[in-house]
């Protein structure tokens, strides 16, 4: 039996989950993580104090959980990305050892009126559309649709988009180079569909990454990404003298070389 301090300053709970830490990132719980019940047992505690420690854990994205489940160990991210950066999904998948490749589900030219007035364009405007489905080694990672004018992007319907990043394409094909981008990402739960597709596991959520390039001003991509979260992890910097900055990878080079 685990002994924790009663009748100090600090609660039980906290003592617990401090504990069930450092036996975490002791490599303890590699096998298989404790149960409520195993908890209270060990600890000579209440249910209720277990819970507690264990939604920190959670909170803290150490643990997964869910009613009626045995908590596990979060495995972390393979690949982490720093916010803020200019970066290259193609790039941070084969830095982190692991090799990518891409299978094109769709790579045509049609007509979308919604995606057209994001692109400041009328909405017949031909668009080039490419749709992959992107792997790190062995399983899904990302699914990848991006739009872009084909008056400027026509010539990428001949690229081999199974091993090679769209702007590098896009510059050596179409002679166009985006210099500017905007991002909106936030957390989402895949569809069934979805799901299937990436092979998500049933507890994990996904990053939904919407991207804006231009080049000289003009919008030339509306870009749609799914990473799945268990995979994929942003990053950012923070101190006290200069507050929440978000810094660029070091391994990353230029927006050409990105996606």
């Amino acid at each position: 039996m685990r002994k924790l301090e009663r009748g100090g300053g600090e609660p039980l709970w906290k003592q617990l989950q401090a504990d069930l830490v450092r036996r975490l990132r002791s490599g303890e719980f590699d096998d298989a993580f404790p149960g409520e019940l195993a908890l209270v047992e060990e600890y000579a505690v209440s249910r209720h104090t277990v819970r507690q420690a264990l939604a920190q854990l959670r909170t803290d994205g150490l643990i997964l959980a869910e009613r009626g489940r045995q908590p596990r160990v979060a495995t972390a991210p393979e690949i982490r990305q720093p916010m803020g950066a200019l970066y290259s999904l193609f790039s941070s998948v084969e830095e982190s050892g692991l090799p990518q490749h891409s299978v094109v589900r769709a790579l045509d030219v049609r007509a979308d009126g919604v995606i057209a007035a994001r692109l400041d364009l009328e909405a017949s405007i031909p668009l080039l559309y490419l749709e992959r489905l992107r792997y790190a080694g062995d399983e899904p990672l990302a699914l990848d649709r991006v739009w872009l004018p084909a008056t400027v992007a026509e010539p990428l319907l001949d690229a081999d988009f199974t091993h090679t990043s769209l702007y590098n394409e896009l510059a050596e094909r179409a002679g166009i180079t985006l210099d500017h981008g905007r991002e909106d990402i936030r957390a989402v739960v895949p569809t069934t569909a979805e799901r299937a597709l990436l092979h998500c596991p049933p507890e994990a959520a996904a990053f939904s990454i919407i991207r804006q390039g231009t080049s000289q001003n003009r919008p030339v991509e509306w870009r749609h990404t799914l990473v799945r979260g268990d995979r994929f992890g942003l990053s950012a910097e923070f101190s006290a003298h200069t507050g929440y900055r978000l810094t660029p990878s070091p391994n990353t080079t230029a927006l050409t070389q990105a996606w």
